[in-house]
């Protein structure tokens, strides 16, 4: 590859073109190609076409649907992948402490060189495998960004999430799961949310896998079976104080799971439901299944 060649691949609904350019033409003094994505492409072909004109860095501008395309086209490459987030969750923005609101200290993170490299998951829903860097999953968490109040939101922050968590629990459902772990024997389970993530912060700061890593080689399981207000309760207060506010305060080490809240971690996971439930990728909604398995790449790709 030639040295120090960026490849900009960027979603034109998030950001104005002009105003873009005079960032990067201010933060990089090296070669830049641009490509922009389209409705039919998120980004996935574009990066490839940066792959194969020899950039050495790749950098998504855009929401989590660029960043996961770019994503799984540089997955087992050379290239590192950079973020320049546009969009509302950010989702692997906000794991990676990338600056969300300055397009400027993006590109300068990303021009100082310094880099990790992460894992990736892969979903198989239907016959495609399908890249993901946070989550995948269904029940609690897509409904959490559906039910958040924005004026709560702007007033209150992360408490807004906790209020909407108690709406959203109380529209889900409870259904039959089997699940798969590695090369254990299937177990036979009840619940509403399966989360199963590379890295654990949604908005709000709210850390629903608060023992992901997003370089440890595994993926991170939340099973929450809540039923009943006692079970509820005791649902929230495991994620907001014991996997939240008393990691953050450094006086918890690990996950803490309850009679209603489970924490596993696994290689390579198996599930199958039911009753079909909607099911989401990275936060976006992508119909219901039945039926999914999910592993983990590890060390699959470098960024910034």
């Amino acid at each position: 590859m030639t040295a120090n060649k960026a490849g900009i691949v960027w979603n034109p609904s998030k950001i104005d073109e002009e105003t873009l350019k005079q960032a990067v033409l201010a933060a990089f003094d090296y070669e830049v190609q641009w490509w922009e994505t389209s409705t039919d492409d998120p980004g996935y072909g574009m990066a490839q076409e940066a792959l194969a004109a020899g950039c050495t860095s790749v950098i998504a501008v855009g929401g989590d649907g660029t960043v996961r395309a770019v994503a799984s086209a540089l997955a087992g490459s050379d290239a590192v992948l950079g973020i320049v987030p546009q969009g509302t969750g950010n989702l692997l923005a906000r794991n990676l402490n990338v600056p969300l609101d300055d397009i400027g200290a993006a590109l300068s993170r990303i021009g100082s060189g310094a880099e990790r490299t992460i894992d990736l998951g892969w979903v198989s829903l239907n016959g495609e495998e399908r890249a993901f860097a946070v989550m995948v999953g269904f029940g609690v968490d897509a409904q959490m960004l559906v039910e958040t109040d924005d004026d709560l939101k702007d007033r209150a922050g992360w408490l807004a999430y906790v209020e909407a968590m108690g709406r959203a629990m109380a529209g889900t459902e409870m259904t039959g799961i089997t699940l798969t772990l590695d090369d254990a024997q299937p177990q036979e389970v009840r619940g509403h949310t399966l989360l199963i993530g590379n890295c654990g912060m949604v908005q709000g700061g709210i850390r629903l896998l608060p023992d992901a890593q997003l370089d440890d080689g595994l993926l991170d399981v939340l099973l929450i079976s809540s039923d009943g207000a006692l079970q509820w309760l005791d649902t929230v207060r495991s994620v907001v104080w014991d996997n939240g506010i008393r990691r953050l305060l450094g006086r918890g080490e690990e996950a803490v799971s309850t009679e209603s809240t489970r924490h596993l971690t696994a290689k390579r996971i198996r599930i199958e439901l039911d009753t079909p439930l909607e099911f989401e990728i990275d936060g976006e909604e992508v119909g219901e299944v039945s039926t999914f398995e999910v592993r983990v790449q590890a060390g699959a790709v470098r960024v910034h």
